[in-house]
C-alpha cells in the first residue's frame, strides 16, 4: 500500500469510528447536541441568537436504520422530514456517534473581498490561498490590503481557527495556531468549531479524509477552476463522536502520521531507486563492457595489436596513393614499456619515429590481455564537424542539431532545413552513413550526448550535421561502431567529458582535435561483437 492510500485509509478508519475502542461512558454526541439545542433555544427566546435559516436541522436514525433529516421552523412545527441515506459518506455509526451538518457546530465564514476601490483604512496582512497548505501555512510572502477597524475585528483570526480553502484546491486546510494578527480573503472559509462538541483537530482530519479521498467532489462547483461554496461547506454532514473519544481519535492519529510520513519517505527513496536503477545498470553493463568485463576473452580471438598493424598498413597505402592525408604529427603507436606502462610514439609518411612519450597519466583504467589503446582517429575513417548551415522552410534536406540526438536515440523530428540550392556545397562525405556517430560538442547540458545515425528514421532519406555536432565513422571490420558508442556513451568518458571541453564554464566546447586525439580501449574485432550482442541483450532486459 502507498502512504498516500495508507493515510487515507487512517483517515477513513478514524471518522468511522474504527481507529480506537469506543467508551461506554463517554457521554453520547446526541445526548451533547440535543442539551446544546435546547440552551439556543433559550437564547433565541431571549433575543441573544437568531433562529437557524431554513429551519433547524434534526438528523436522526429510523426505524429502517437509515438517517433521516427532519427541518423544525422557530414553531416547532416540522417542515420536512425525509431519508438523506444518499448523503452520508458511509453507512454505519459507532453507539454513542450522530451525524450533523457541519453548520450545527461549527460558524463558518469567507473572508474579506479584494476591492481597492472599496476597500479602505491602513494596510493589514491576510492569508490568500496560496498561503494555506496541508496541515500548515506558507508565510514567505503574505500580502496587505485596505482594511477598517470594522472588518479588521470581523476577518480577524484567532488561535485555533480553522482555515479551509474555497478554491483552487478546495478544501486544502490548516488550523491557525499563532497568536499574530492575521486576517483572510474572500477565496477561504473560517472555521470556528463549538468547544463543546467539535474539536478543530478532529473536523481537519474529516475534511481532509473528504476531500483527499474523493468522497464529494461533486460537490465542487467550477470547471477550470473548481471551487467549494460557503453553503456546500455548511451543508457537509459530520460523523460526530463523543467528544472524548475526538480527543483519543486526534491523539491515535497524530501518533499514526509521523509513521505514514516516514514510511512515505522510504517508498519514495525506493521509488527513486526504481527510476534510477535500469540507467545505473545500462551504466554498469557499459563499464564492464568497455574494459572486458561483460564477456570472457577467447584466446583464439586475433589480437588487437595485429588489428590495428593491418589498419596502420592500410591507411600508410591510402596516404601513398594521395587517397588520405597523412595524420598531423604523424601515425600514433601506443605500447607498453618495458616498465609497463605506455608510451606513445609518432610515425610520419617517410616511417620516421619520434622519439616514445610516457603518456601513463592519460589511461584511465587498465584493459584485458590482447587488448590495445589507440587514438580514435587512428581507428576510423571520418571524424569531422558539420558545418554551419544557411536554413530555409522547404522541408526537404534535414541538418541535425543537437536537439535531435537525445539519449533515448535518434530523431529527425527536431531537425531544420537547409536551403535546396546549398545542397551541391555539401561533399559526400559529409552526407550522413547509418552506423555513424553523432556527438553533440558544444554547450552546457548537451555536450557530450551521443547517438548513432538510424536513416530508417530518416524519413527524408538525406541529411547532414550542423556545426555542433561531430560525426565519427568507422569502419565496421576495424571498429564496430556498436562497441565506440558503449565506450564514449559510458560513464569512462561521460564522468568527465566536461574537463576534456575547452571554452568558458557557459559555453563549454569538445573541439575537433580534442575528439581525434581521444583515447580509446580496442578489443579484437570478434570480441567486439560479443561485446555489443550482450549489450544489447541486457539492454532490453533493463528496457
Amino acid at each position: 500500500m502507498k502512504a498516500k492510500d495508507l493515510k487515507n485509509s487512517i483517515l477513513q478508519m478514524a471518522v468511522e469510528g474504527k481507529l480506537v475502542p469506543q467508551d461506554l461512558n463517554d457521554e453520547s454526541a446526541s445526548v451533547l447536541l440535543e442539551r446544546i439545542r435546547e440552551e439556543k433555544h433559550k437564547l433565541i427566546a431571549e433575543g441573544k441568537a437568531k433562529f437557524p435559516k431554513g429551519g433547524e436541522s434534526i438528523i436522526y436514525i429510523g426505524s429502517d436504520g437509515s438517517p433521516y433529516e427532519k427541518k423544525v421552523d422557530a414553531k416547532g412545527r416540522v417542515t420536512s422530514d425525509k431519508c438523506i441515506a444518499n448523503e452520508v459518506p458511509f453507512d454505519e455509526l459507532p453507539e454513542g456517534w450522530c451525524w450533523t451538518r457541519l453548520s450545527d457546530v461549527a460558524s463558518i465564514q469567507l473572508g474579506k473581498m479584494l476591492d481597492k476601490q472599496k476597500n479602505q483604512g491602513d494596510l493589514a496582512p491576510y492569508l490568500g490561498n496560496a498561503n494555506v497548505q496541508w496541515g500548515r501555512f506558507d508565510l514567505a510572502n503574505v500580502k496587505t490590503m485596505p482594511m477598517g477597524e470594522t472588518d479588521r475585528a470581523k476577518y480577524a483570526l484567532s488561535h485555533g481557527d480553522l482555515i479551509v480553502c474555497e478554491g483552487g484546491v478546495p478544501g486544502r486546510c490548516a488550523i491557525w495556531t499563532s497568536n499574530e494578527t492575521m486576517h483572510y480573503q474572500k477565496a477561504l472559509h473560517r472555521i470556528r468549531c463549538s468547544k463543546r462538541l467539535l474539536l478543530n483537530t478532529y473536523c481537519e482530519l474529516y475534511i481532509c479524509f473528504i476531500v483527499q479521498s474523493h468522497v464529494w467532489d461533486s460537490c465542487f462547483t467550477g470547471t477550470t477552476i473548481k471551487h467549494l461554496p460557503a453553503q456546500t461547506l455548511s451543508s457537509w454532514l459530520l460523523p460526530l463522536p463523543p467528544l472524548a473519544e475526538q480527543h483519543r481519535i486526534v491523539e491515535r492519529v497524530n501518533e499514526l502520521m509521523p509513521l505514514v510520513e516516514e514510511y512515505g519517505g522510504l517508498e519514495d527513496a525506493r521509488e527513486e531507486l526504481d527510476a534510477a536503477l535500469p540507467g545505473r545498470l545500462r551504466k554498469s553493463v557499459l563499464q564492464l563492457a568497455v574494459r572486458g568485463g561483460l564477456v570472457p576473452q577467447d584466446p583464439a580471438d586475433e589480437p588487437a595489436g595485429a588489428l590495428l598493424e593491418r589498419i596502420r598498413g592500410y591507411r600508410r597505402q591510402l596516404v601513398t596513393e594521395g587517397k588520405m592525408r597523412a595524420p598531423k604529427g604523424g601515425e600514433s603507436i601506443i605500447f607498453a614499456g618495458s616498465d609497463g606502462r605506455r608510451y606513445e610514439k609518432r610515425v610520419d609518411a617517410r616511417g620516421r619515429e619520434s622519439e616514445p612519450v610516457c603518456i601513463e597519466d592519460e589511461i584511465p583504467f587498465e584493459i584485458p590481455e590482447g587488448w590495445e589503446w589507440a587514438r580514435l582517429e587512428s581507428v576510423t575513417t571520418y571524424i569531422q564537424r558539420g558545418k554551419s548551415p544557411k536554413y530555409s522552410t522547404v522541408e526537404k534536406y534535414p541538418v541535425i542539431a543537437q536537439k535531435c540526438n537525445q539519449w533515448s536515440g535518434f530523431s529527425v523530428e527536431k531537425a531544420r532545413f537547409i536551403d535546396p540550392a546549398t545542397v551541391s556545397k555539401y561533399a559526400d562525405e559529409r552526407i550522413l552513413k547509418d552506423g555513424d556517430l553523432l556527438w553533440n560538442s558544444t554547450g552546457l547540458g548537451t555536450l557530450g550526448r551521443m547517438v548513432v545515425y538510424d536513416s530508417a528514421k530518416n524519413r527524408y532519406g538525406w541529411a547532414v550535421a550542423d556545426s555542433h555536432v561531430t560525426v565519427i565513422r568507422t569502419r565496421e571490420d576495424w571498429l564496430d561502431h556498436r562497441f565506440a558508442f558503449a565506450y564514449f556513451a559510458g560513464p569512462s568518458v561521460q564522468s568527465v567529458i566536461e574537463d576534456q571541453a575547452s571554452g568558458s564554464t557557459k559555453q563549454k566546447e569538445l573541439a575537433q582535435e580534442t575528439v581525434r586525439n581521444y583515447l580509446i580501449p580496442v578489443p579484437p574485432l570478434a570480441e567486439q561483437r560479443r561485446i555489443v550482442y550482450e549489450v544489447d541483450r541486457l539492454f532490453k532486459i533493463l528496457a
